[in-house]
């Protein structure tokens, strides 16, 4: 008879820690799922700003190159940029794209600094203004993701967390990083 409540107790004790295990499982699954789909929200956030960016750019070329049409390189430079971000297939090369794309408009700017005329434009001047407007945009999104990103990839990797990740397949995130390139000052040639 003692036996027979002694394996009752033990049953219960070990049903109370499967449950509670199991608990432990679901909520953590969560959490992570939870954590995934804030990095693609916050991904998509930075997709919306870079796409008004890049539908902008035709419009600040054409304006570009009705006063400098023999700076040929530079708007080539950044219509490929442009053209490069929108064929990109994953999010690897979307974010090389965007950097080179970067790049390529600062140095359209540069090149702007040589047209006096250009820059008192009023058609110039609103498109400069909301590339700038766009371009603060995209760094604010740029920090969420990176920063919704950062609590994933942590997450993902902290004890006990990282085996129920292992066990589901959750893969870490990659960070939107600036590129060496990125870091270096325009040159200004007059």
């Amino acid at each position: 008879m003692v036996w027979v409540i002694g394996l009752i107790i033990v049953i219960l004790i070990l049903l109370i820690i499967g449950v509670a295990l199991f608990l432990w499982i679901v909520s953590t699954y969560n959490n992570l799922v939870s954590l995934r789909v804030r990095v693609n929200n916050a991904w998509s956030d930075v997709d919306v700003h870079l796409k008004r960016r890049a539908d902008l750019i035709p419009n600040l070329v054409e304006t570009v190159k009705g006063y400098a049409s023999h700076e040929r390189n530079t708007l080539e430079a950044v219509i490929k940029a442009r053209s490069s971000v929108i064929v990109a297939k994953d999010l690897d090369q979307r974010f090389e794209a965007e950097n080179f794309l970067t790049q390529a408009l600062r140095q359209l700017l540069v090149v702007v600094e040589k047209y006096p005329e250009l820059k008192a434009n009023e058609n110039f001047m609103a498109l400069q203004k909301e590339l700038t407007n766009i371009e603060e945009d995209i760094a604010k999104a740029r920090r969420y993701y990176n920063a919704v990103v950062r609590d994933y990839n942590t997450s993902i990797q902290v004890f006990p967390n990282v085996i129920i990740a292992n066990y589901f397949g959750f893969k870490p995130a990659p960070f939107f990083e600036a590129r060496d390139e990125d870091r270096e000052v325009p040159k200004v040639k007059f």
